[in-house]
């Protein structure tokens, strides 16, 4: 592949698209072509590659997986779409698994490199950019939810998310209303009241006279 068509492929993906046509090319000349085959990892859930990939051809899942190994796809990509920019961005670990469907070559590019084409970290532009990627973060959570675990395991799932470690003590502090968790978790609020009612009949969460509730046990497996 000729550098050129590093640099238009580059010019293609949007988050380098405001980039001066000097400091594109020096991104275009900083990238290495790598090759996938049928069913490899690209990055792994959990883990940190440190790196971006661009794909150039083929097709690449993005997907979850519980610990049982069930398997939901939250995203098909294919020639210009991008993976790993979450991760660089907040410096976490990667929220889900992509593996290579087919054949796929890709570009990529290093954390140091792409490091040169953010914002300051302390610019607003650079919140924005940090804020994003939690909510995107967040939506995979809530699309993994929704599909491997049942009514229950949202529930409890969704009551660790709200909760604080408050001196050692897992805390809601404000009102869990019903009737919001029945929309978070995608079920009626008459089955959220009883999964909710079961939860403090075991002594696993206790809800206080403000309001506030109390995690007590542990309440799934993830």
């Amino acid at each position: 592949m000729s550098m050129l068509s590093n640099l238009d492929l580059i010019r293609r993906v949007p988050l380098f698209s405001m980039l001066s046509n000097e400091h594109a090319q020096q991104v275009a000349d900083s990238v290495v072509k790598r090759r996938f085959r049928r069913g490899e990892l690209v990055v792994e859930q959990g883990r940190k590659s440190n790196a971006l990939f661009i794909l150039l051809n083929g097709r690449a899942r993005v997907l979850t997986a519980d610990s049982r190994g069930r398997e939901v796809i939250l995203a098909v990509l294919e020639a210009g779409d991008y993976v790993g920019e979450m991760s660089l961005i907040d410096n976490e670990p990667h929220s889900a698994t992509v593996r290579a469907e087919v054949q796929t070559d890709m570009l990529v590019l290093g954390r140091a490199e792409f490091s040169r084409c953010l914002p300051e970290t302390t610019s607003l532009a650079y919140g924005i950019l940090r804020g994003l990627v939690s909510r995107l973060r967040a939506a995979d959570r809530q699309i993994e939810s929704l599909a491997l675990l049942d009514v229950y395991g949202r529930v409890a799932r969704t009551l660790l998310d709200m909760a604080e470690d408050v001196s050692g003590t897992m805390l809601i502090r404000n009102k869990v209303s019903r009737q919001d968790m029945a929309k978070v978790v995608g079920a009626s609020r008459e089955m959220v009241s009883r999964v909710m009612k079961d939860l403090e009949q075991r002594g696993v969460i206790e809800t206080q006279e403000n309001g506030s509730v109390i995690i007590k046990q542990r309440l799934y497996n993830d």
